[in-house]
């Protein structure tokens, strides 16, 4: 079995730009949702609706293929979904949603940071093509 090694560099430019889309993601759909449901602004969904759209464009920057990236960028929303509505909602978890939180973040290690058969290092491959 081949040694594993770990790209840390690479370990923090994924978490990097998963936290950025989730800001946009849940930064967004939270303007939309203030305009449509708590009846803000109309100015609050145009605003929701551009942060939407860089939400769409950050993830391109990851290096790994779109269902690698998508797949564990769920279980990053998931922990960040939680964290925004505690932070900005005064939700506070329950320990339901602290189990499932650890739970998705498992897999997000298991998925997109374990390393990709045939490959060796713990991060990310920088083989887009595959």
């Amino acid at each position: 079995m081949p040694k594993v090694t770990f790209n840390l560099k690479a370990i923090l430019f994924s978490l990097f730009f998963f936290f950025i889309a989730g800001l946009c993601e849940i930064g967004g759909g939270y303007l939309v949702w203030l305009w449509l449901r708590e009846e803000h602004s109309w100015i609050f969904g145009v605003f929701g609706g551009l942060i939407l759209f860089l939400y769409g464009v950050i993830p391109t920057f990851q290096h790994s293929n779109f269902g690698r990236v998508y797949a564990a960028y769920g279980g990053i929303f998931i922990v960040m979904s939680l964290l925004w509505g505690f932070v900005f909602e005064g939700v506070v978890p329950d320990k339901y949603d602290i189990i499932g939180t650890i739970i998705a973040s498992i897999g997000v290690i298991i998925i997109f940071y374990y390393p990709p058969k045939g490959e060796n290092t713990v991060g990310i491959t920088t083989d887009t093509a595959k």
